[in-house]
């Protein structure tokens, strides 16, 4: 009975010890672990800006007659890891309305997101994707336009002589107009 005491005697106090060891190597592993991931994927959980109020042109460069002029729109851009300063990050249609009025329209095609031309013959914007036709307030203007909706309008004001645009992109391809 001594022999069965003895066999088993070590091994229980070395469980204790076996234990703890094991407890505190998992927390030695699993603690910066949780941390190196959370500092990895921390610029995942960082939304971006949806919807940027950008200054985008002189109203002095716009001319009077109301014709509408392409205006690109740079701002800085942030994507999950990197950071990068005044790049294009779109474009616009710019045009006078009255004295002090302005219109904006984004030139993206709300039918498969290719970028639209304004024709000066025509007084309108065409998609060369798949024909669709806008007039110049960006309704759809023809009945044959593939396009779900007119052209995006985007909120537009005048600020000591300057142009400010919420520059905001939709999704392509949807009858309502959805932010990205």
């Amino acid at each position: 009975m001594q022999n069965e005491t003895c066999k088993h005697g070590p091994h229980r106090r070395n469980f204790v010890k076996e234990a703890l060891a094991g407890v505190i190597g998992l927390i030695a592993v699993v603690i910066p672990g949780l941390a190196g991931l959370a500092v990895m994927l921390d610029p995942l959980r960082r939304k971006a800006a949806g919807t940027l109020n950008l200054r985008v042109a002189a109203l002095a460069s716009l001319p009077e007659d109301g014709t509408p002029v392409k205006v690109p729109v740079i701002a800085d851009k942030t994507d999950a890891w990197n950071k990068f300063s005044q790049i294009p990050i779109g474009a616009i249609y710019l045009r006078r309305k009255g004295k002090e009025g302005v219109e904006a329209l984004n030139v993206v095609c709300p039918h498969a997101g290719c970028f639209v031309t304004y024709q000066k013959d025509r007084k309108d914007y065409l998609c060369p994707c798949h024909d669709s036709r806008f007039a110049l307030d960006g309704s759809i203007s023809s009945k044959d336009s593939p396009s779900p909706r007119g052209l995006d309008a985007l909120q537009a004001e005048v600020r000591e002589g300057q142009v400010w645009v919420k520059f905001q992109n939709f999704h392509a391809g949807k009858k309502e107009k959805v932010p990205v």
